[in-house]
C-alpha cells in the first residue's frame, strides 16, 4: 500500500496494512505500526516510532531535528503511540540529550492542523489540540487535556489532566488539572465541569473539586495555607488528591 511516488528508505520497518501516500518521504530508522495511514506530502525522519492505526494527514513533518541551539546531531527520537489523528501541517520534533532524548505522544489523541510539539514534550492520552496549539520544549500535557486554538504553553510547564484552555491562552505557569484557563497570561476561570460530566465523573467528586477550587482561588489564602486546607479533602476524594498532588509537585508555579 505504498504509492509509487512515495520515497521509503529500505531501512524503514512497516507493519501490515500501512498506507503511504504520494510524495511522502519515509527515512531510515523509522518503525510504523499496523494499519497506520499516512497521506501525501508527509516527511518522516528518524529515529521515529509510530504505533498502530494512526492517521497522519498531508504536509506534516514528524521527527525532524529539535529547534534547540545546543543540539549537535545526537541520536534522539520521537515516539507516537496508537490511534492518533494528526491533521495537516503538524510539526513534532525529536528530543534532546539534555531533556532525556525523547519527545512522546501517547494514544488516542486528536491533534488538529498546524500544531507544534517541540523537543522533549510528553503528551498523554485522549488529549485534543485545536488548530495552532503549540508547546515549547519540555512541556508535559496530561490525559484528557483540551487545548483551545492558538494556545501557547511556555517551556517546562505542565498542563494537568481534564483541564481546558480557551482560544489564544498563553500559559507561563502550570495549569492544574480540572481547571478552565483563558487569557494572556492564562488565568483560572472555574472548573471544566462540562468536560468532567462528559467523562462521567460523579457529582460528589465534581462538588468536592468545586470546594477545592474555591479554597485555592477564592479564599484569599496563601498557596501554602490553601495546600494545608486541601490536605483534609484529599483524604476522601481521589480527584482532590490528584489536584493537590499536581500543585505540590509544581516547580514553575501554578496559574493564579
Amino acid at each position: 500500500m505504498i504509492h509509487p511516488q512515495a520515497i521509503v528508505d529500505p531501512g524503514a520497518r512497516l507493519g501490515d496494512n500501512v498506507h503511504i501516500g504520494p510524495f511522502t518521504i519515509v527515512g531510515p530508522d523509522i518503525e510504523i505500526g499496523d494499519g497506520t495511514w499516512i497521506g501525501p506530502h508527509v516527511v518522516l525522519r528518524g529515529p521515529l516510532r509510530i504505533g498502530k492505526n494512526n492517521k497522519i494527514y498531508q504536509f506534516s513533518s514528524l521527527g525532524e531535528a529539535p529547534q534547540h541551539v545546543g543540539y549537535k546531531g545526537e541520536s534522539t527520537r520521537l515516539e507516537i503511540g496508537d490511534r492518533n489523528i494528526i491533521r495537516e501541517y503538524c510539526t513534532f520534533n525529536r528530543g534532546t540529550v539534555e531533556g532525556g532524548g525523547v519527545t512522546r505522544l501517547g494514544n488516542d489523541n486528536f491533534i488538529m492542523a498546524y500544531c507544534h510539539l517541540a523537543h522533549d514534550c510528553h503528551v498523554g492520552n485522549h488529549t485534543i489540540f485545536a488548530n495552532c496549539a503549540s508547546l515549547a520544549g519540555h512541556v508535559t500535557v496530561e490525559d484528557y487535556a483540551i487545548l483551545g486554538g492558538f494556545t501557547l504553553v511556555h517551556q517546562f510547564c505542565r498542563v494537568g489532566a481534564h483541564c481546558i484552555t480557551g482560544i489564544g491562552a498563553v500559559a507561563f505557569k502550570d495549569v492544574p488539572p480540572f481547571v478552565t484557563a483563558t487569557g494572556n497570561a492564562a488565568e483560572p476561570h472555574g472548573l471544566n465541569v462540562r468536560g468532567l460530566r462528559r467523562r462521567h465523573f460523579p457529582e460528589s467528586s465534581i462538588e468536592a473539586l468545586r470546594r477545592a477550587y474555591k479554597v485555592l482561588y477564592r479564599s484569599k489564602l496563601t498557596l501554602n495555607e490553601a495546600i494545608e486546607k486541601l490536605e483534609e479533602a484529599a483524604e476522601s476524594f481521589p480527584e482532590v488528591n490528584q489536584f493537590l498532588s499536581f500543585i505540590k509537585a509544581s516547580t514553575r508555579g501554578i496559574i493564579r
